[in-house]
């Protein structure tokens, strides 16, 4: 005996309706195409019915699925719900389904994670990094859908990127801490990924071109408050002088900032710290925590425009959109 629960069936909601299959088709294509009295019974039928139209036949009728993919290293990091909110501004108004997934940071799970959405037959794929293993690259590249990198600006995308220059962002904000008098300035990394060594590198030129020495501690494990003021507690072991700190975030940087205050440190007479991507805890600290801002809401809404225009057959002269940055000084620097 076969228990499983049948789904209710376009033939269902034609009978009830007392109406052609036909009918609840066009209904389903284009409603304003069935008599008014005849869409508010199919409508009233299907709510009763708990009907789910299928899209396999228009998938097969038109080659598309009407669907993207989204792969974001986060489904908790603040950073990229902004991000998700820009790119559902722009699909669901252009009636296109977003399927997410999330890779952990992990190149292999992202090359796992990109073989399933590319199993749904999805018309574009965004993707969170601009690092790729040749496994995910090979599959990208026997797809042949549009793919908007985001978040960095890779020097040959795969197809399209939106973001910004972190190494130029990372120095900006360095070379501010440095106009304000710091010049024992320690960069606290944590995950290790790749925009974080782009930020490092940010670092290490803005004290370079000023004469100075860098110093960089690092961990790979994932960032968090408690993280950030245990990293400023190693810096201060291994340079005791340091007046300064630039994070690689800004759950570090509110941690730093925590802890210092914790030890009776001024910020930022006897400490600067600052962070990046301008999260809303740092607006609430005391001081006001100094930050890169990054348009993550506007990388999401300006990716998705692109990426449905791509898969409209639109061309871009250039594949890159530089979307900037501006640094909040708020008063911890």
């Amino acid at each position: 005996m076969n228990d499983k629960h049948r789904r209710p069936s376009m033939q269902d909601v034609a009978n009830l309706v007392g109406t052609s299959k036909m009918t609840i088709s066009r209904y389903l294509r284009a409603p304003e195409l069935v008599a008014p009295a005849t869409a508010a019974r199919i409508a009233e039928v299907m709510t009763q019915l708990g009907y789910i139209p299928s899209r396999v036949p228009e998938m097969l009728a038109n080659d598309r699925s009407r669907a993207i993919g989204v792969l974001l290293p986060s489904m908790s990091n603040q950073v990229f719900a902004a991000v998700a909110q820009g790119i559902e501004e722009v699909t669901l108004p252009s009636g296109y389904h977003v399927m997410y997934g999330h890779y952990g940071y992990d190149a292999e799970r992202e090359a796992e994670q990109i073989e399933q959405l590319l199993s749904f037959h999805i018309d574009g794929l965004i993707l969170a990094e601009s690092l790729h293993t040749e496994r995910a690259l090979k599959m990208l590249a026997v797809a042949a859908i549009p793919v908007v990198e985001i978040m960095d600006l890779p020097a040959t995308p795969i197809d399209q990127a939106v973001g910004l220059d972190h190494t130029a962002a990372a120095a900006a904000m360095v070379n501010a801490m440095l106009a304000r008098g710091k010049r024992q300035i320690v960069y606290l990394a944590a995950r290790l990924d790749h925009r974080t060594r782009m930020r490092e590198i940010g670092y290490r030129q803005a004290m370079s071109a000023a004469g100075l020495s860098s110093h960089v501690i690092h961990t790979n494990a994932p960032s968090t408050f408690s993280l950030g003021g245990e990293l400023l507690k190693q810096a201060q072991a291994q340079v005791p002088q340091l007046d300064g700190v630039f994070c690689t975030n800004d759950d570090i940087a509110a941690g730093a900032l925590l802890a210092a205050q914790a030890q009776g440190l001024a910020v930022p007479a006897k400490i600067s710290i600052a962070g990046f991507n301008h999260l809303d805890i740092g607006l609430a600290l005391q001081p006001q925590l100094a930050s890169v801002i990054t348009p993550r809401h506007e990388i999401g809404r300006c990716a998705a425009l692109r990426l449905i225009a791509r898969i409209n057959g639109e061309t871009f002269t250039t594949p890159s959109q530089d979307l900037g940055f501006e640094l909040f000084l708020g008063s911890s620097i």
